[in-house]
């Protein structure tokens, strides 16, 4: 996923915090799942998009829209809600194939919900912010918070946070009262694994400082972690070597190149190119970014130039960034490729049945049903 526009912050969203001071929940969380590819055969996504929409018509009516994305952002509840749907409990496939069953079940209904789903898998996720203005006229506010909060969850999970997998897909869930919540997932083809991340906007403060708060599965390999709290120091030095002369900064590449390195470095020195990276310490020379957010946000920023400041901030000038890797129930209906047991298309349908009379009954008064479900989620 590749976004190079300007990411100026959105007042009210951030803005220079110090990041021990923060009570960040914005990331929720990280899953690792083995990279498989192929899709859902046309029967069995024409069913989850069917129960998507039950699932989540009958969790809006019973709570809000806003408790759905705290579901949604949370890694296991995500996973487990795949798992019902019927896709395979361990597969990459599940997050992007439930992200689109629930953007084709809610097609219609979504504006009655008080929830948009945009985005999606490959070029439609660079599609989000056009589809998020498409739906400003629902909004009670801009619709410019919700595109920056899209593109910089995007840009902290591929250049401030380069731990080896690439965003493929970004999907963008929203309430007209602004509230959001992102479901993206990245590819490593080195490791056959994908990894997911979840963000929710309640209580997020800063984009840029420890935004986990769940984790899922341990990683595998060495990170850089720019937003890590222990890499408050290097987000410092890397914002004001941004603002140095290029030709200074380039200098100090040139002699990084001309160094032998450990083995245990971030950076691959052959994919160092310091007049590539001059070109774009240009931009941000003459921007003068204010803090790293907005550096992070500045167009042409990426992960190689981000590497190469941390580089310098650590060789330089004494002040390493984080290598932490912040990463460390298929029984329901059965999963697509067999596992635990083939998809038991009768029950799968009855669940259909009994989420729409429930809802519907619920809406007429009769919540005995709703009150049912809700008892069995809790037992």
């Amino acid at each position: 996923m590749s976004l190079s526009q300007d990411l100026t912050p959105i007042d009210g969203l951030t803005g220079g915090h110090s990041c021990s001071r923060l009570k960040v929940m914005g990331r929720k969380g990280i899953a690792d799942l083995p990279l498989h590819y192929g899709r859902a055969p046309r029967w069995l996504f024409d069913k989850m998009r069917e129960l998507a929409r039950e699932v989540i018509i009958s969790m809006v009516s019973e709570f809000s829209p806003q408790y759905v994305l705290e579901r949604l952002s949370d890694p296991f509840w995500f996973q487990a809600f795949g798992c019902v749907l019927g896709f395979d409990w361990h597969s990459s496939g599940l997050t992007t194939t439930v992200c689109g069953a629930m953007k084709e079940g809610l097609k219609g209904v979504d504006a009655e919900l008080g929830l948009f789903v945009t985005g999606g898998k490959g070029s439609t996720s660079r599609k989000t912010p056009r589809e998020i203005e498409e739906k400003s006229h629902y909004l009670s506010g801009s619709p410019d918070p919700l595109v920056y909060a899209s593109r910089m969850a995007a840009k902290v999970d591929s250049a401030g946070l380069q731990d080896g997998y690439t965003l493929y897909h970004h999907c963008f869930i929203f309430t007209p009262q602004g509230d959001w919540c992102v479901i993206q997932q990245g590819m490593n083809p080195a490791n056959r694994y994908a990894r997911r991340y979840h963000w929710l906007s309640r209580g997020l403060d800063d984009f840029v400082c420890e935004p986990h708060k769940a984790i899922l599965s341990e990683a595998s390999g060495e990170a850089l972690n720019l937003v890590a709290l222990e890499s408050e120091g290097a987000r410092d030095v890397c914002t004001e070597l941004s603002k140095e002369d290029p030709a200074k900064t380039v200098a100090e590449l040139h002699k990084v190149k001309r160094m032998h390195l450990g083995a245990h470095h971030h950076v691959d020195l052959n994919e160092l190119n310091p007049e590539r990276i001059g070109r774009i310490l240009l931009r941000t020379y003459e921007g003068q970014p204010e803090d790293f957010e907005r550096l992070l946000g500045m167009e042409g920023i990426g992960p190689k130039t981000m590497r190469a400041l941390a580089l310098l901030s650590e060789l330089v000038y004494g002040v390493a960034p984080s290598f932490r890797d912040p990463a460390r129930f298929s029984f329901a209906h059965g999963g697509k490729d067999g596992h635990p047991y083939p998809v038991d298309r009768d029950t799968y349908s009855r669940t259909i049945e009994i989420l729409k009379t429930a809802v519907m009954e619920a809406r007429l008064g009769h919540s005995d049903k709703m009150r049912t479900i809700k008892r069995l989620g809790e037992i």
